[in-house]
């Protein structure tokens, strides 16, 4: 057995049970790209006393920082567990690359967040299973971690790890890695978990028996509890338990939303994100019955959130997050039933905070005129529509329930109502498709530009490859292969050229590998392993993914990936058979024969059931809400403030801060992020840009480069009445600011800086000694050029007019300089400067402590 004091090769860092300090942070975060990622001092998040509670686990995406904190079902656990006294939830996401090497090189576990605990002292570590191209990422947090790869390999010394999510419903190929799956809904079923383990340790119960104990808990599968078949030949033929009476694992339903409590207050990120908004999770579930969605089936019946329940999120949210826009979040948000009343409601309420309203996830048919119009009073945002297929019949035989003429009247509209792009989501590869659906394809993109009347319009078309998905009607279909997937793609980009044309397609290979792990056995656990070990990370990413080391590693294991995109017949075991997604087989069975036929099978939720085998009408059923005048959005949000516009009048205030500490890690797009953020949620009154855009009116001191510190940055805000109580103010926006920002001087000055030049001084603590003689040589001639590189060119410039002082200056051999700079004219950074007089490389100019101490006036 494998202990954590004893690891071998394959485990990369040894774990342990000291919290990561400054110190080795210091000597870590500036050797990596994004260091913010890393530092975990997001506004509200949580941090308890490691020793006040019964149970300790960290929640892991697998994927970078920036997917990660856009996943709400990591927030909804986080908060969930966190709400009880006796539990603890941290954090941590895939390392990059370069960190991944930083913490081997440093000999240091990757570890949370929060605490910054290594991963291997908490006793659940639960990952989310989002997607299949993340698996590699999941070994790279159990190396980094100092864990085992193999839940076979793990003793009680080891945190259990337990997988949830999407993939969780076919998680053959990665099952050796884990103890435990969730199947479905996880809100309760964490909460059980949890209680379960805590007794558990309690009693000191060994691991082999709390996988038994949690074999119990309903929706829990445990994968060394089954035993997969093979014949002779090498091909699956199911599925034997090891425990009689646990031959299927039926997925957990949450039957109300509301039963539990949101992910408040939300989880603000300091880094950019993909989704960096306020997340409403408006309703869960789909039942328009699209034959090759699979969330549509994992993730039914339909669960409203009631509107008043919807507008009291959004205006807590906003109140505790300060996000300048939120996003109404659901399978198919444009089926909400109140949605109407609720986007007017919205819009009335939080236009005049310049808070704009999104929807990612809407169809066609369901996106009105009146709708979009609501959703262009603050900020058009993006309009993408998703026909699917290009033509009506190939969409009745998928079930998408729209026609062409549907989808252009919505095209129209939006063109008509000041949208300049449309975007368009096709697949191809449907079963029946033929070369008159592939060729629809670009024809009806030339339809859709023609609805726009002319004008500086442009169509954007998404294509991707068609990947049959477990426990859909068209789990059994075969797919294409990567050349008839660059085939299609070559097709589309004949038909679909010049500029009012944009074609993103999804790299086939990586669709490829996405359908060989979406029907995958466990067979390919080991060629996940082998193409980890020869360098394979996030594939999901188009710059990391290489197919080579994949199909190397496929060889090595004499495994052929081909095997798993071919038809599976109709009697053939399937490897996720024992899985349950609670509809019947007889559901999908009829689906499929309707689908060939191009029959319609309507959504449940307004055309009464469709006897998939769901629901039970008393615990599990549609939870759809109606407008009461009492329950209506206008009666709920009557009795907000909603100031009124008026005449802009302009009071400017000077904002002075200091920036140290982790602080000193954020980019200055990332800054200027906090401190919009941070202003709103301090209800100053702020004075908005105009346009397509708008933002508050804020002018920032120059940019820093990241992790440089300061005690001498200022921003000049622009409100529209005077504050009354500067102190008060003061004390307010430091009580919003994360970790090493700090406001120390605020003031009326009526009008933004004047741009004389000025004078900045700085402490800097270099890599090593240096002699006074090395920094007195500086003023020996009478220029000093030095090689600088601005917007990708080189140039020459003067750097001796620009130095007023530059000393050797404390016993610890840091330097004194002072700068001159004139805003707008050429001038030259700390680093760049010391880089050249000392001749640093790369490396060690980036471990150099700097912090400007002051700036002012030259005069």
């Amino acid at each position: 057995m494998v202990s954590k004091k004893n690891l071998d090769k394959s485990c990369g860092v040894q774990g342990g049970s000291k919290i990561i300090d400054d110190k080795t942070l210091d000597a870590i975060l500036p050797l990596v790209n994004k260091p913010s990622r890393y530092c975990g001092n997001e506004i509200n998040a949580i941090r308890k006393d490691w020793d006040d509670v019964g149970l300790r686990m960290v929640l892991a995406f697998p994927d970078l920082y920036e997917i990660g904190m856009s996943h709400q079902g990591l927030q909804i656990l986080y908060h969930l567990v966190n709400g009880r006294d006796d539990l603890l939830a941290e954090r941590v996401y895939a390392p990059d690359p370069d960190m991944e090497a930083e913490l081997q090189r440093a000999q240091t576990p990757l570890f949370s967040l929060e605490s910054r605990r290594p991963i291997a002292d908490f006793d659940l570590l639960g990952i989310t299973l989002p997607f299949e191209l993340c698996y590699t990422n999941i070994l790279t947090i159990l190396n980094s971690a100092g864990i085992p790869f193999r839940a076979a390999d793990r003793d009680e010394s080891y945190p259990l790890v337990i997988g949830g999510g999407p993939c969780g419903f076919h998680p053959e190929p990665v099952a050796d890695f884990f103890d435990a799956i969730l199947l479905g809904d996880g809100e309760e079923a964490i909460m059980e978990i949890a209680e379960l383990l805590a007794a558990a340790k309690e009693e000191g119960v060994a691991r082999d028996e709390q996988l038994a104990r949690l074999s119990e808990v309903a929706g829990v599968y445990v994968p060394s509890l089954f035993v997969p078949i093979y014949a002779d030949d090498g091909k699956f033929t199911g599925m034997k338990t090891l425990r009689p009476g646990y031959e299927r694992v039926r997925r957990r339903v949450l039957a109300d939303l509301e039963s539990v409590p949101a992910p408040y207050p939300p989880l603000v990120p300091l880094s950019r994100i993909v989704h960096d908004r306020l997340g409403i999770e408006i309703a869960r579930g789909c039942t328009r019955g699209c034959r090759f969605c699979q969330a549509g089936v994992i993730y039914r019946p339909v669960r409203e959130r009631s509107p008043a329940r919807i507008l009291e999120l959004a205006r807590q949210g906003i109140d505790q997050g300060g996000f300048e826009e939120m996003a109404l979040l659901s399978l198919s948000t444009g089926d909400y039933s109140c949605l109407p009343e609720l986007m007017l409601e919205l819009m009335d309420t939080f236009a005049r905070e310049r808070v704009s309203v999104s929807m990612p996830s809407m169809r066609v048919g369901t996106l009105t005129p009146e709708i979009m119009a609501q959703i262009k009073r603050v900020r058009k945002t993006g309009f993408t529509l998703a026909p699917e297929a290009g033509t009506d019949r190939l969409r009745e035989v998928i079930n998408k329930g729209i026609t062409e003429v549907d989808l252009l009247k919505t095209c129209e509209a939006a063109f008509s109502l000041g949208w300049r792009q449309i975007k368009l989501y096709f697949m191809f590869g449907l079963p029946t498709e033929t070369d008159e659906d592939m060729a629809a394809i670009p024809d009806l993109a030339q339809k859709a530009l023609a609805a726009a009347g002319g004008g500086n319009k442009t169509v954007s078309v998404s294509a991707a490859t068609f990947v049959p998905k477990p426990h859909t009607v068209f789990e059994r279909e075969p797919q294409l292969s990567i050349a008839e997937g660059y085939a299609r793609i070559d097709f589309l980009k004949s038909r679909l050229r010049g500029k009012k044309f944009n074609l993103k397609r999804h790299d086939p290979r990586q669709s490829y590998l996405e359908g060989v792990f979406s029907r995958g056995d466990r067979v390919l656990a080991q060629v996940i392993e082998v193409a980890w070990r020869k360098g394979a990370r996030l594939d999901a990413w188009s710059d990391h993914f290489n197919l080579e080391l994949w199909q190397q590693a496929a060889t090595e294991c004499g495994v052929d990936f081909d095997h798993y995109l071919r038809r599976r017949g109709a009697d053939e075991v399937l490897p996720w058979q024992h899985l349950d997604s609670g509809l019947d087989k007889e559901f999908f069975t009829a689906e499929y024969e309707k689908a060939l036929a191009g029959e319609y099978t309507p959504d449940c939720r307004v055309h009464g059931c469709q006897k998939c085998g769901l629901c039970d009408f008393k615990t599990v059923k549609p939870i759809v809400h109606t407008v009461s005048a009492e329950e209506s959005p206008a009666a709920i949000s009557a009795g907000w403030s909603r100031p009124e516009p008026g005449a802009e009048d302009h009071f400017v205030y000077r904002i002075d801060y200091s920036r140290v500490d982790e602080a000193r890690y954020l980019g200055h797009l990332e800054l200027i992020q906090v401190f919009y953020r941070v202003l709103r949620r301090a209800r100053l009154p702020l004075n908005f840009s105009h346009g397509f855009n708008p933002g508050p009116k804020v002018t920032f001191s120059p940019a820093l480069p990241v992790g440089t510190e300061s005690l001498a940055e200022y921003l000049y805000v622009d409100l529209k009445e005077p504050l009354p109580d500067l102190a008060a103010m003061k004390d307010s926006l430091n009580s919003f600011l994360p970790i090493g920002l700090t406001v120390f001087g605020l003031e009326l000055t009526g009008k933004v800086g004047n741009g004389k030049e000025l004078e900045s001084c700085y402490r800097i603590v270099p890599p090593r000694q240096i002699a006074a003689s090395e920094v007195e040589r500086f003023f020996s001639d009478d220029s000093f050029p030095v090689e600088l590189v601005r917007k990708g060119k080189k140039r020459i410039l003067d750097a001796r007019p620009l130095v007023k002082e530059l000393v050797v200056d404390g016993d610890d051999g840091s330097i004194r300089l002072v700068l001159k700079g004139v805003p707008g004219q050429p001038g030259i950074k700390p680093l760049e400067l010391l880089a050249a007089l000392l001749g640093l490389g790369d490396e060690e100019k980036r471990t150099i402590r700097l912090i400007k101490l002051w700036v002012k006036d030259a005069t």
